[in-house]
């Protein structure tokens, strides 16, 4: 029976445990916190669960060299140490993360090795690489050319769960969402690249319609550029990635950021209230703290921007929970606690690809759209839409459908054509349409 390592056992790993297990595989699953991944495995006869510090390299080293495919859902820190150890017995390693410079450099090794070492097998990045390289490869087929390219993606409420005034709900840490707000950008706009600093990125942003959601935010999704030559489509005039959010996120954060408060900074915050610790930033006083920040913003005290700081609570007596630590780890915790997804509620993943195309017997505009809710009760959209896409890459790995070494992403026919079908029939499916111009 062949052999899968799952290292990890967070909020996204359901699906695709379930998924290779009901495939017949031996699964272990290794956490280092043994009751998740207890919790994931159950009693299944071809599942064991096992305790793991990945920084133990002798257990995980032997773990890696008694599989055959080792999928890691850790942190992406950790996959460049995993992926040697894969090198160095000859074990298939796959993950959802973006392909880093370093491990980008193992390429060469894992080719030698003769396994594969697929990259970037999720939603975003994964599922948004197959769907658009799919009518890339569709266009070029024609003899045609892509001009422009524009895609966006973003995990949000469903719109039935879009209730309170941020228009958005976190099921982990809001650390890394808050950070993307300091993220340079760039990107290509009709033959000219355009760059967007970090403190700029949330100016940055266009109303869009979605059909069928009506009205997002998009804005710029760090560096596009790149992607003109990973999708083979040196001819376009525009490439653009960009992340969707509910109307007002944009604003929002971009005042965050101006009021100093995404601060990582560690500071002793014993026995302070939020009003307190927002003095800091915006100066003032704890009861005139509202009038500061807007001052310091140059926005109207009953601007909607500042309506939300204070229902976060942001200007209230309320006292942190963070005693050390950082601004943003008290945001963090504040968030958490005033926007989590209430038992029963459904998230939604939303991926959008808008092309133009110069064909042979005439132009076209090309749109993609993918619009995914979760189960009620059960697995997120953004669980299964991350983790169903690597198992069925696994799947196909240890099914000898996948062979090509080295480091790989799924933007070949040979990789997405088949794990596109296979998510159509998990109900996960882009729709497309092809209109004249």
């Amino acid at each position: 029976m062949q052999k899968i390592l799952l290292l990890g056992a967070g909020l996204v790993t359901r699906p695709l445990v379930n998924y290779l297990l009901d495939k017949g595989y031996y699964l272990i699953n290794a956490s280092r916190t043994l009751s998740k991944a207890q919790a994931l495995v159950g009693d299944h006869p071809n599942a064991r669960a096992i305790q793991l510090n990945v920084q133990d390299s002798e257990a995980l080293e032997q773990l890696v060299k008694d599989a055959d495919v080792v999928i890691s859902l850790l942190p992406y820190t950790h996959h460049v140490k995993v992926a040697k150890l894969c090198i160095a017995h000859k074990v298939h390693f796959v993950s959802t993360s973006y392909v880093s410079a370093e491990m980008a450099a193992l390429d060469a090794d894992a080719k030698a090795a003769g396994i594969v070492v697929l990259n970037e097998l999720g939603v975003d990045p994964g599922i948004d690489h197959m769907s658009a390289k799919k009518i890339i490869d569709w266009v070029h087929g024609q003899g045609g050319k892509i001009m422009s390219f524009r895609s966006y993606c973003g995990g949000l409420p469903a719109p039935e769960a879009n209730d309170n005034p941020f228009g958005y709900k976190f099921s982990w840490s809001p650390i890394g969402v808050l950070m993307a707000g300091t993220n340079n950008a760039r990107y290509k706009e009709d033959g000219r690249i355009v760059e967007i600093p970090g403190k700029d990125l949330f100016s940055h942003y266009k109303i869009l319609h979605v059909e069928g959601l009506g009205r997002l935010e998009g804005y710029p999704n760090r560096d596009s550029v790149p992607y003109i030559d990973t999708y083979g489509m040196q001819e376009t005039q525009t490439c653009f990635r960009g992340t969707y959010r509910n109307l007002g996120w944009c604003d929002t954060v971009k005042a965050m950021a101006d009021l100093g408060i995404l601060d990582k900074t560690e500071k002793d915050f014993t026995g302070k209230t939020l009003a307190g610790i927002m003095t800091d930033y915006v100066g003032g006083d704890a009861s005139g703290v509202r009038d500061a920040a807007a001052a310091k913003l140059g926005m109207k005290p009953d601007d909607p921007v500042l309506d939300r700081l204070d229902w976060l609570g942001l200007f209230s007596d309320t006292p942190t929970k963070v005693e050390k630590g950082s601004m943003l780890e008290v945001l963090a915790e504040v968030m958490m606690a005033k926007m989590p997804y209430k038992d029963g509620e459904r998230d939604m993943i939303v991926l959008t690809h808008d092309f133009i195309a110069e064909l042979p017997g005439g132009n076209k505009h090309i749109t993609s759209t993918l619009i995914d809710y979760g189960i009620p009760h059960g697995d997120t959209s953004m669980a299964r839409t991350v983790s169903l896409p690597a198992a069925i890459g696994t799947h196909m790995i240890l099914q000898g459908k996948i062979t090509r070494p080295g480091v790989c992403i799924p933007v070949a026919a040979d990789i997405y054509e088949p794990i596109l079908a296979e998510l159509e029939t998990l109900d996960i499916r882009c729709v497309e349409k092809y209109e004249d111009l």
